[in-house]
C-alpha cells in the first residue's frame, strides 16, 4: 500500500492557498472563489476521509492479496505493457464506480458528499466520503487479471492525484487533442453542475474517451451550478457525511412494501413508486 496521497497533502494545502490568495488579487466576476466555512467543511471531510479510510485500506490490501494470489497469471511489474493494462483498466472500474455511485441511490448516498458544496475550487477535492467500503468490488477485476495490489494502490493514487487538478475555476479550456482525450477542469465542471443537462454526465477519471463510448459526455456550454439540485445548508461535517443516508432510512421506514424499500435503496436518487 502505497500512501502517495498522504504525502501529496502538504502540496494540496500549498496549492488551496496560493488559488485562495489569486482570488483575492485577481477576482473573477463569473468565479465564486472560497468561503471560508465551505472551505474548512471540505478539510474536514479529507480529513475525517484519511483517517476512517486507514484501517478500510487495510482490510482491501488482504483481499486484493487473497485474489491475487489465485489469479490463474501474474503480471510482472517489470514488464512496461503490465503498467499500460493497468492505466486502462484501473480509469475504466473508476468509470463504472463513479457511474455507479450515481445511478444507485444507496451509493449516491456515500458519493453525495463530493457534490454538496456550492464552491468549485482545489477545496472541494478534498471533500470526500467518510464510507470507502462500496469502493471495493469495482476493482477486485485487477487483481484477478493478476495485477500486483501494491500497483492496484499506486494508480488509484495517481487517479486521485490528477483529479484534485480538475476542480479549479482559472483554467478554462485546454488545447482541443487535451479536452478530447483526458478529462480536464471544464469536464468536471459539467459534472459538478447541477444544472439539468449537467446532470451524470462526464464520470471520466484521467480519461474523458470512457464517457463518449457509453453516451454520458457532455461539453461545457452554460456554466455551472455547483451543487446539488436540492442544497443540504450545513457545514456541519457530520451531516454532510450522513444526510443522504438519513433520508433513504426515511424513505424505507415510511414504504409501505418491500418493492418500494427496495426502490428507495437501489432505484436512481430521486426514485419514486408510481402513483
Amino acid at each position: 500500500m502505497i500512501p502517495a496521497v498522504l504525502y501529496a497533502i502538504p502540496a494540496f494545502l500549498l496549492l488551496i492557498v496560493v488559488e485562495a490568495v489569486s482570488y483575492r488579487f485577481l477576482p473573477d466576476d463569473d468565479e465564486r472563489g472560497y468561503e471560508l466555512r465551505d472551505t474548512t467543511t471540505s478539510l474536514s471531510m479529507g480529513l475525517g476521509s484519511q483517517i476512517i479510510g486507514f484501517p478500510w485500506k487495510l482490510l482491501t490490501v488482504g483481499v486484493f492479496a487473497a485474489l491475487w494470489t489465485v489469479a490463474p497469471v501474474h503480471l510482472s511489474p517489470g514488464d512496461w505493457w503490465t503498467w499500460v493494462i493497468l492505466f486502462f483498466a484501473d480509469d475504466l472500474a473508476y468509470y463504472w464506480f463513479h457511474r455507479s455511485h450515481h445511478e444507485v441511490r444507496v451509493l449516491w448516498a456515500s458519493h453525495v458528499v463530493h457534490h454538496s458544496s456550492v464552491y468549485y475550487n482545489f477545496s472541494t477535492a478534498l471533500r470526500q466520503s467518510w464510507t470507502p467500503m462500496t469502493s471495493l468490488p469495482f476493482w477486485l477485476a485487477l487483481a484477478l487479471l493478476g495485477i500486483p495490489p501494491w500497483m492496484i494502490f499506486l494508480q488509484q493514487s495517481v487517479s486521485l492525484l490528477y483529479q484534485f487538478f480538475l476542480h479549479t475555476e482559472r483554467v478554462k479550456v485546454l488545447p482541443r487533442p487535451i479536452e478530447w482525450i483526458f478529462n480536464t477542469p471544464s469536464h468536471h465542471r459539467v459534472h459538478h453542475g447541477s444544472n439539468t443537462e449537467y446532470l451524470d454526465r462526464n464520470y471520466g477519471g484521467i480519461l474523458i474517451i470512457w464517457d463518449r463510448l457509453f453516451g454520458t459526455f457532455e461539453p461545457e456550454r452554460a456554466t455551472a451550478r455547483y451543487g446539488l439540485t436540492k442544497n443540504i445548508g450545513t457545514y456541519n461535517p457530520l451531516r454532510v457525511a450522513t444526510h443522504e443516508f438519513a433520508a433513504i432510512w426515511s424513505d424505507v421506514r415510511r414504504a409501505d412494501c418491500w418493492r418500494h424499500r427496495l426502490g428507495y435503496l437501489f432505484g436512481r436518487p430521486g426514485w419514486q413508486p408510481a402513483r
